[in-house]
Protein backbone atom coordinates (compact mmCIF):
# COMPACT_ATOMS: atom_id res chain seq x y z
CA UNK A 1 0.00 0.00 0.00
CA UNK A 2 1.24 3.37 -0.73
CA UNK A 3 -0.06 7.19 0.16
CA UNK A 4 1.21 10.47 0.33
CA UNK A 5 -1.65 11.31 3.03
CA UNK A 6 -5.19 13.52 2.69
CA UNK A 7 -3.59 15.12 0.45
CA UNK A 8 -3.87 16.65 -2.98
CA UNK A 9 -2.06 18.96 -5.51
CA UNK A 10 -3.82 20.60 -8.62
CA UNK A 11 -1.74 21.92 -12.03
CA UNK A 12 -2.18 22.02 -15.70
CA UNK A 13 1.37 20.12 -15.28
CA UNK A 14 1.79 17.04 -13.44
CA UNK A 15 4.91 17.80 -11.92
CA UNK A 16 3.60 20.58 -10.13
CA UNK A 17 0.95 19.04 -9.42
CA UNK A 18 3.02 16.26 -7.89
CA UNK A 19 4.92 18.78 -5.93
CA UNK A 20 2.23 20.78 -4.45
CA UNK A 21 0.74 17.30 -3.03
CA UNK A 22 4.08 16.58 -1.95
CA UNK A 23 4.36 19.29 0.04
CA UNK A 24 0.92 18.90 1.51
CA UNK A 25 2.06 15.97 2.91
CA UNK A 26 4.92 17.16 4.62
CA UNK A 27 7.87 16.04 1.67
CA UNK A 28 10.19 18.04 1.44
CA UNK A 29 11.53 18.15 -2.74
CA UNK A 30 15.29 18.77 -2.87
CA UNK A 31 16.38 21.14 -5.48
CA UNK A 32 19.70 20.07 -5.40
CA UNK A 33 22.44 18.08 -3.60
CA UNK A 34 23.08 14.34 -3.09
CA UNK A 35 21.04 11.77 -4.13
CA UNK A 36 21.09 7.53 -2.62
CA UNK A 37 20.45 5.62 -5.04
CA UNK A 38 20.49 2.19 -4.06
CA UNK A 39 17.74 -0.45 -6.46
CA UNK A 40 17.00 -4.09 -6.63
CA UNK A 41 18.16 -5.99 -9.36
CA UNK A 42 15.35 -6.02 -11.33
CA UNK A 43 14.96 -2.15 -11.42
CA UNK A 44 18.77 -1.62 -12.27
CA UNK A 45 17.67 -0.60 -16.08
CA UNK A 46 14.78 1.19 -14.90
CA UNK A 47 16.02 3.30 -12.62
CA UNK A 48 19.04 4.88 -15.69
CA UNK A 49 16.25 7.29 -16.99
CA UNK A 50 15.45 8.50 -13.50
CA UNK A 51 19.30 9.06 -12.65
CA UNK A 52 20.08 10.62 -15.85
CA UNK A 53 17.39 13.24 -15.08
CA UNK A 54 18.51 13.60 -11.60
CA UNK A 55 21.76 14.23 -12.87
CA UNK A 56 20.66 16.88 -15.39
CA UNK A 57 18.96 18.60 -12.90
CA UNK A 58 22.23 19.54 -11.21
CA UNK A 59 22.45 16.35 -8.84
CA UNK A 60 25.07 14.07 -7.40
CA UNK A 61 24.25 10.64 -7.29
CA UNK A 62 26.40 7.78 -4.56
CA UNK A 63 25.16 4.51 -5.32
CA UNK A 64 26.08 1.12 -3.65
CA UNK A 65 28.41 -1.51 -5.56
CA UNK A 66 25.43 -3.05 -8.35
CA UNK A 67 23.85 0.26 -8.78
CA UNK A 68 26.72 2.11 -8.96
CA UNK A 69 27.84 -0.61 -11.98
CA UNK A 70 24.80 -0.51 -13.23
CA UNK A 71 24.85 3.60 -13.41
CA UNK A 72 28.47 3.80 -14.72
CA UNK A 73 27.62 1.40 -17.28
CA UNK A 74 24.96 3.54 -18.65
CA UNK A 75 27.43 6.35 -18.81
CA UNK A 76 25.96 7.97 -15.57
CA UNK A 77 28.78 9.93 -13.80
CA UNK A 78 27.84 8.86 -9.52
CA UNK A 79 30.24 7.68 -6.67
CA UNK A 80 30.42 5.02 -5.04
CA UNK A 81 29.50 4.28 -1.15
CA UNK A 82 29.87 0.90 1.66
CA UNK A 83 26.72 -0.88 1.73
CA UNK A 84 26.26 -0.49 5.73
CA UNK A 85 27.29 -3.93 6.36
CA UNK A 86 30.59 -3.61 4.53
CA UNK A 87 31.81 -1.32 7.23
CA UNK A 88 32.45 2.46 7.10
CA UNK A 89 32.15 5.31 5.54
CA UNK A 90 28.41 4.18 4.24
CA UNK A 91 25.25 5.63 3.83
CA UNK A 92 24.49 5.92 7.35
CA UNK A 93 27.56 8.17 7.98
CA UNK A 94 26.45 10.67 5.01
CA UNK A 95 22.84 10.60 6.05
CA UNK A 96 24.13 11.54 9.80
CA UNK A 97 26.75 14.21 8.14
CA UNK A 98 23.77 15.51 6.48
CA UNK A 99 25.24 14.73 2.79
CA UNK A 100 22.05 13.19 1.45
CA UNK A 101 19.14 15.13 0.13
CA UNK A 102 17.23 12.29 -1.24
CA UNK A 103 17.17 8.57 -0.83
CA UNK A 104 15.78 6.18 -3.15
CA UNK A 105 15.82 2.28 -2.22
CA UNK A 106 13.49 -0.14 -3.75
CA UNK A 107 13.12 -2.93 -1.61
CA UNK A 108 14.50 -6.54 -2.61
CA UNK A 109 11.54 -8.60 -1.98
CA UNK A 110 8.84 -9.19 0.30
CA UNK A 111 11.42 -9.53 3.32
CA UNK A 112 13.05 -5.87 3.63
CA UNK A 113 17.16 -6.83 4.18
CA UNK A 114 19.02 -5.07 7.26
CA UNK A 115 21.17 -2.35 5.31
CA UNK A 116 17.74 -1.32 3.49
CA UNK A 117 15.36 -1.47 6.79
CA UNK A 118 18.29 0.71 9.11
CA UNK A 119 19.03 3.65 5.77
CA UNK A 120 15.30 3.49 5.44
CA UNK A 121 14.50 4.44 9.04
CA UNK A 122 17.45 6.75 9.23
CA UNK A 123 16.46 8.82 6.41
CA UNK A 124 13.14 9.42 8.24
CA UNK A 125 14.79 10.44 11.24
CA UNK A 126 16.54 12.73 9.54
CA UNK A 127 13.70 14.36 7.27
CA UNK A 128 15.17 12.98 4.30
CA UNK A 129 12.73 12.15 1.59
CA UNK A 130 12.45 8.06 1.21
CA UNK A 131 11.23 6.90 -2.38
CA UNK A 132 10.78 2.91 -2.60
CA UNK A 133 9.26 2.57 -6.27
CA UNK A 134 10.45 3.67 -9.70
CA UNK A 135 6.80 5.27 -10.43
CA UNK A 136 7.54 7.34 -6.82
CA UNK A 137 11.32 8.11 -8.20
CA UNK A 138 9.68 9.40 -11.35
CA UNK A 139 7.41 11.54 -9.88
CA UNK A 140 9.58 12.87 -7.74
CA UNK A 141 12.34 13.96 -10.45
CA UNK A 142 8.92 15.03 -12.43
CA UNK A 143 8.15 17.08 -9.35
CA UNK A 144 11.96 18.47 -8.60
CA UNK A 145 12.04 19.52 -12.68
CA UNK A 146 9.04 21.27 -12.74
CA UNK A 147 9.72 23.06 -9.18
CA UNK A 148 13.29 24.43 -10.92
CA UNK A 149 11.74 25.13 -14.22
CA UNK A 150 9.14 27.64 -12.97
CA UNK A 151 6.98 29.34 -9.94
CA UNK A 152 4.50 27.22 -9.20
CA UNK A 153 1.19 29.43 -7.76
CA UNK A 154 -1.35 28.20 -5.13
CA UNK A 155 -5.38 28.46 -6.59
CA UNK A 156 -8.14 27.72 -4.49
CA UNK A 157 -10.23 24.54 -5.61
CA UNK A 158 -13.39 26.60 -6.06
CA UNK A 159 -11.46 28.34 -8.79
CA UNK A 160 -10.21 24.93 -10.37
CA UNK A 161 -13.52 23.96 -10.90
CA UNK A 162 -15.40 27.09 -12.16
CA UNK A 163 -12.50 27.14 -14.71
CA UNK A 164 -13.02 23.61 -15.51
CA UNK A 165 -16.74 24.37 -15.67
CA UNK A 166 -16.36 27.08 -17.92
CA UNK A 167 -14.23 25.57 -19.72
CA UNK A 168 -16.70 22.39 -20.36
CA UNK A 169 -19.48 24.87 -21.78
CA UNK A 170 -16.99 26.58 -23.86
CA UNK A 171 -16.08 22.93 -25.96
CA UNK A 172 -19.55 22.18 -25.48
CA UNK A 173 -20.91 25.11 -27.57
CA UNK A 174 -17.84 25.08 -30.25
Amino acid sequence: MKSTGEVMGIDREFGIAFAKAAMGAGLRLPKNGRVFVSVKDADKRAILPVARNLVDLGFQLVATEGTYDALRSAGIDCDRVNKVHEGRPNVLDLLANRDIELVINTPHGSAPRADDTRIRARAVQLGVPVITTLSGAQAVVSGIGALKRKNYEVVALQDWMTAHRSSEGIAARA
